[in-house]
């Protein structure tokens, strides 16, 4: 069932003419900054905090006012859930997100977890009514509604991005204009590179007379019957090997480089229909590039970007906020994970030059900080600051390999690899990179710092993260484990996929294609990095209007045994390779969820993994590998993982208040925040106060 974000009745704000709150006139209220940054472990950064006590001054501040705890983070511990946590005050079972990914109950098929697509919007990502899936009132939309006003920086899963009293900017799970997530491209003379590599957006080129002509692929053509149909943005590359240097020319523009190189932002437009004579529909965008080298020729272009000085979507409330930031600080990322994981995990980016990208990522932050503290000072009616950083959180999952010697993935030699123009410390290596992400937050929370000291005004600071982080260093593949097991079957004539590092497209096992799976004999399936499903009768098999297909075979009798007889034989997975359980714990959604009014779209089982292992990508996305466990120890996955157990991956909190005694949880900071406004929860939150009075 669809559903709308619950807005509730004005009270002390009014709303203006743009769909904005707008403060209460002349009321003064306290200064509270809460950073939010993704990933950040209270175990790593107490090792941080005594290794370089010289350049962690500022954390070690904050962490003397009132200690280092763990806050609680979701079940199960993923960003788009934890922050939905935050955000709404609700566990899972209330706002409706429990993972990365959901499932179509009609086709078993993957969909995306924290948005709707109504018909009329283009192809789910931009016009029409694409609506937020998460239930219940984001915390800031209950301060506005009191006249509270708020500044919220790239929030995670604020996509479409929901007004405050002040300004408010999506961040995680924003799309970009080519796709849901963002693809770069790669552009290479290298003929075997697509044998190599396998990537589907590399495309190889040929050189003639010193110049290159390669074509940008975009959004989907809406004019060409099929969603397979790219739009295109044509551009030439003009090599110049005796000034070792490349011009390339797209659009009205000319960009100069030389190999190793970033250009900035550039934009492009994309025509996707051209069904109107002489009024064509074009999407625009932004994309910038890396130069990789000339022998052969490697270039690099990031996914096209919303545009924040000309956004074909709202990327900010009100929606020419997004502007007065690009002209005051520059072109930025607004793609919702803007580090380019994918471009390391298919090796079109070395992990050097994944670390210069997340550097600029890095940066930019740093000078979007800047500009909404000058903001929040120039407010004299105070109030909340929300600033997001992601860090620690997507280098951790990619570069986590170099700091663990027992990783599969370890190369030795790699993590040896210097590092000092990056981190500023002579002598810092691809092994220290880690903690090094640790130590890049304390300029951050210096800067905070001396704007409170400057202020003459008393201010709150909080740093939360939302959960902690691990090795990901073996795969479980749960498809495999059910079919091994008797849950999962085949339909006739159909076999888990072969024994291969890469398996290509048509030999893929996808559970949710027609004829892959029979229905009428299979228990149980897994989609996403946690969650399993019952093929429960009544449930499976059926759409939201009426449709039916493949009846789930299930009873709703049989139910609870065999959710007891799947969680008791998950926990007692044994790896033989180590003697470890595989599976910490596996929860039945029914037993651990205090909010209950989005229960029945829930995963039947939470899968919690052990410190150490993961849920395969393949088996995440409804596939079937061939083997159950394996090591994790190629390019094209995470080596850093927190989607695994809650208990193994507690979040951080650091405060200027002090922290009352016992465990606290993302829900009750949501409650805090409230509180620190003398306002009560909303019905449906769950949270408890945190902060001694």
């Amino acid at each position: 069932m669809k559903r709308l974000l619950l807005v509730l009745p004005l009270a002390a704000a009014a709303c203006g003419g743009d769909g904005v709150y707008e403060p209460t006139p002349g009321v003064v209220h306290p200064r509270l900054v809460v950073l939010g940054v993704d990933g950040m472990d209270p175990d790593i950064l107490r090792e941080v905090l005594a290794r370089f006590p010289e350049r962690t001054p500022n954390l070690a501040w904050l962490a003397e006012r009132s200690g280092i705890h763990e806050l609680g983070t979701s079940q199960p511990p993923q960003s788009p859930v934890a922050w939905s946590n935050f955000i709404t005050g609700r566990d899972p079972g209330g706002h409706g997100i429990y993972d990365f990914l959901h499932r179509d109950p009609l086709t078993r098929a993957v969909v995306p977890s924290t948005t709707l697509a109504e018909p009329t919007s283009f192809f789910g990502l931009f016009g029409g009514d694409t609506v937020s899936n998460r239930s219940g009132v984001a915390f800031w939309e209950v301060l506005a509604q009191n006249g509270v006003p708020a500044d919220i920086w790239r929030m995670p899963i604020n996509y479409p991005v929901e007004p405050s009293a002040g300004w408010s900017f999506s961040g995680m799970m924003t799309p970009a204009v080519d796709s849901a997530y963002g693809e770069a491209s790669f552009f290479t003379t290298d003929a075997s590179a697509k044998t190599r590599i396998g990537y589907s957006k590399l495309a190889t080129v040929v050189e003639r007379r010193g110049a290159v002509e390669a074509e940008l692929l975009g959004p989907p053509r809406a004019d060409a019957g099929d969603a397979a149909t790219p739009s295109t943005v044509p551009f030439t590359i003009h090599v110049d090997r005796d000034a070792a240097s490349v011009a390339i020319e797209i659009g009205t523009n000319v960009l100069a480089m030389r190999p190793g190189e970033w250009s900035d932002f550039v934009p492009v437009e994309f025509t996707i229909d051209e069904t109107i004579p002489f009024l064509p529909t074009k999407l625009a965008g932004v994309v910038r590039f890396h130069l990789r080298g000339l022998d052969p020729l490697e270039l690099y272009a990031s996914a096209v970007n919303i545009d924040p000085a000309a956004p074909i979507a709202p990327v900010s409330e009100p929606s020419d906020a997004a502007a007065e930031v690009a002209e005051a600080i520059g072109t930025f990322y607004t793609q919702g994970m803007p580090e380019d994981v994918n471009a390391l995990k298919s090796q079109i980016l070395t992990d050097q030059e994944y670390l210069q990208q997340s550097e600029l990522v890095h940066v930019e932050g740093e000078r979007m900080m800047d500009f909404a503290l000058e903001r929040f000072l120039a407010k004299p009616e105070g109030g909340l600051l929300f600033f997001y950083y992601s860090t620690i959180d997507l280098n951790s999952h990619m570069l986590w390999r170099h700091v663990d010697p027992e990783h599969p993935f370890h190369d030795a030699a790699l993590a040896e690899d210097d590092i000092s123009w990056w981190s500023g410390r002579e002598g810092t290596r691809f092994k220290d990179v880690v903690h090094e992400l640790y130590v890049k937050i304390d300029p951050i929370v210096g800067e905070i710092r001396a704007r409170m000291d400057a202020s003459g005004e008393p201010w709150d600071l909080v740093l939360l993260s939302d959960h902690g982080f691990a090795p990901f260093a073996r795969k479980f593949s749960l498809n495999t484990w059910l079919l091994e097991n008797g849950y999962l079957v085949l339909a006739d004539g159909q076999e888990r996929e072969p024994d291969a590092p890469r398996v290509p497209l048509a030999d893929q096992v996808q559970i949710f294609m027609p004829g892959v799976v029979d229905w009428s004999r299979t228990r149980a399936y897994g989609i996403g990095f946690n969650g399993l499903y019952l093929n429960l009768a009544g449930r499976e098999g059926l759409g939201a209007h009426g449709e039916e297909g493949e009846p789930g075979s299930v009873d709703a009798s049989e139910r609870r045994a065999l959710l007891v007889e799947l969680k008791e034989r998950l926990e007692a997975e044994i790896d033989p390779r180590n003697g470890r359980r595989v599976v910490l714990r596996a929860d039945i959604a029914d037993d651990v969820y205090a909010s209950k009014e989005r229960l029945d779209e829930a995963p039947d089982i939470l899968v919690g993994y052990d410190f150490g292992y993961g849920n395969s990508d393949e088996a995440s996305l409804g596939r079937v590998p061939f083997g159950v466990l394996t090591d994790n120890d190629a390019p094209g996955t995470f080596n850093g993982s927190h989607l695994i157990a809650p208990d193994v991956v507690g979040g951080i909190l650091l405060s200027t208040r002090p922290v009352r005694d016992g465990a606290h949880r993302l829900e009750d900071m949501t409650v805090e925040i409230l509180a620190h406004y003398v306002i009560e929860p909303v019905p449906g939150m769950i949270g408890q106060r945190v902060f001694a009075q």
